[in-house]
């Protein structure tokens, strides 16, 4: 039986997700290595995400993040008081997170997971958290994103962002490009303009490039990078 057919939407997605590598085994040799110079190997909590929950924006919930990595934000909403489902696609990541968690005795729900592949209850978080995760998604992708986030966001819930801003270390194509050559090329760059158009049915409360800190440090910051805090209507 050819299985290669389309009909219905969702077979259309999984066919363009074809024309991209496997992205679960190309994180895990990403992270292998813990050695390497990337900058968010560090374990230092977002400056912004520090900044929503000083500021009283962001408090004690049910959170959801997306593309933890090594688990440096979820461990710190964790301590905050929150509780935290963590999702990434590397089980490296993953392993990575859980010593550090456990290491902290941070309560962290870690899951190795396609992000597209969760089955998510409806209004089920009071907050989605999203660093580098977004930047890697292809175009088609985005609207699976937007689905999941009005589904699993309580009405008034937020959804924080950091992505690549163009000009920066984000690649600078259109979506039809991304097609044509078949590659994200690192990781897309968006401009503020995009950003708000694409997540155009969230309120913006604060946009802002993030704040570049110091390392070693007690927290992240890279100013080719977008933040974005925004409230679900």
């Amino acid at each position: 039986m050819n299985v290669e057919q389309i009909h219905e939407i969702e077979d259309v997605f999984q066919m363009l997700d074809s024309f991209f590598r496997e992205e679960g085994p190309w994180w895990d040799r990403f992270y292998a290595d813990r050695n390497r110079s990337i900058p968010f190997f560090v374990n230092a909590p977002d400056e912004n995400l520090v900044q929503y929950f000083e500021d009283g924006r962001i408090g004690p919930g049910r959170v959801l993040e997306l593309g933890c990595g090594a688990g440096r934000n979820a461990i710190y909403m964790a301590r905050q008081g929150c509780s935290v489902d963590a999702v990434d696609l590397s089980q490296e990541a993953i392993a990575w997170g859980k010593e550090r968690a456990d290491a902290l005795n941070a309560e962290v729900q870690f899951h190795c997971r396609n992000l597209f592949e969760l089955k998510l209850s409806p209004n089920a978080y009071d907050f989605v958290y999203d660093c580098g995760c977004f930047h890697h998604i292809a175009p088609h992708r985005r609207i699976s994103y937007l689905q999941m986030l009005n589904t699993c966001l309580k009405p008034g819930g937020f959804f924080g962002l950091v992505c690549f801003a163009a000009g920066g270390m984000g690649a600078e194509m259109s979506d039809w490009d991304v097609y044509r050559e078949r590659s994200l090329k690192g990781g897309l760059g968006y401009t503020e303009e995009k950003l708000r158009d694409i997540f155009k049915s969230f309120e913006p409360v604060e946009f802002r490039r993030m704040r570049s800190m110091e390392q070693p440090g007690p927290l992240f910051g890279e100013s080719f990078l977008w933040t974005a805090l925004f409230r679900k209507r």
